[in-house]
């Protein structure tokens, strides 16, 4: 293949899902209701006071993005929720496409919603990838760092993505940043340099009062490079999965749909008085 092709093909991949995303779809079905979750019955525990809201990724929804890890915690005794934000009309089964800072204020109300059914006084917030960036927005500009004690981000888009550079070529085709802008703003959002990460992060990347941690790959070929992952500030863990087993080969999607190994390291960031340490045989737990 020459190499112009294979530059070309990835980015032309990019534009035409922020375009094919947008064409109403009439064969797709609603994600199936979750099945041991989003229980409003739930009473946090004193074991874990807090329950705990899933956010999804981009192109997720809150049923097929924690398939996963939600029974994982639900069995170890956490109250679980799960939303769904940033739709499009007509797209009903791809979300995380809107505006990132009007999810935000999706999940701002859903935050309140499950503070009212439990009685808790705060959550904890895991998020994959958008997931893990978005409530940034929430802690700092919607009043969560008052509802929110601690922020776990799985593969997180904090400082948007190069997408392995491709991004870079963006300015190179006319049109096609605005192709993006307009048809899936979240992508948008998410491109390295955006004007929504510049606003999130001027100032610093964290909120006092919230632990912040971050769970990376270094084989993530979506949120690159994947050390922008990392956050800076007090009261921030970052971690690498390699770091704590080196043959593990989850990229992004892997590693918040069905890695054991960071969902150990996620219960030791929900709880970390009784954390244990977190090695290739985690994923056995």
């Amino acid at each position: 293949m020459l190499p112009w092709k294979r530059v070309l093909r990835p980015l032309a991949a990019l534009l035409l899902t922020a375009a094919a995303v947008t064409v109403p779809a009439t064969t797709a079905q609603a994600a199936a209701p979750s099945a041991g979750w989003n229980d409003y019955s739930c009473k946090p525990s004193a074991a874990h006071p807090r329950p705990v809201v899933l956010v999804h990724g981009t192109l997720g929804n809150s049923v097929d993005n924690w398939l996963g890890l939600a029974p994982y915690l639900k069995v170890r005794g956490y109250c679980v929720f799960s939303l769904d934000y940033g739709q499009l009309e007509g797209v009903p089964f791809f979300h995380g496409l809107g505006p990132v800072e009007k999810s935000a204020g999706q999940l701002k109300d859903f935050v309140d919603k499950v503070l009212a059914a439990t009685g808790a006084a705060e959550t904890d917030v895991v998020g994959h990838s958008q997931g893990g960036m978005m409530p940034r927005w929430y802690l700092r500009f919607l009043g969560g760092a008052a509802k929110v004690n601690a922020l776990v981000g799985i593969a997180p888009s904090n400082h948007g993505t190069t997408l392995s550079g491709f991004a870079n070529l963006l300015p190179y085709f006319p049109g096609a940043a605005d192709l993006l802008a307009k048809n899936t703003p979240a992508l948008a959002d998410q491109v390295a340099g955006s004007d929504f990460l510049e606003r999130l992060n001027a100032g610093g990347d964290t909120v006092p009062g919230v632990r912040y941690t971050v769970i990376a790959t270094k084989y993530d070929e979506v949120v690159t490079p994947w050390r922008s992952q990392y956050l800076s500030g007090p009261d921030v863990r970052n971690v690498l999965l390699q770091d704590l087993c080196p043959v593990d080969l989850s990229e992004h999607v892997a590693i918040g749909l069905l890695d054991r190994i960071a969902f150990h390291e996620v219960a030791n960031a929900l709880d970390p008085e009784r954390a244990r340490p977190t090695t290739c045989a985690s994923a056995f737990d």
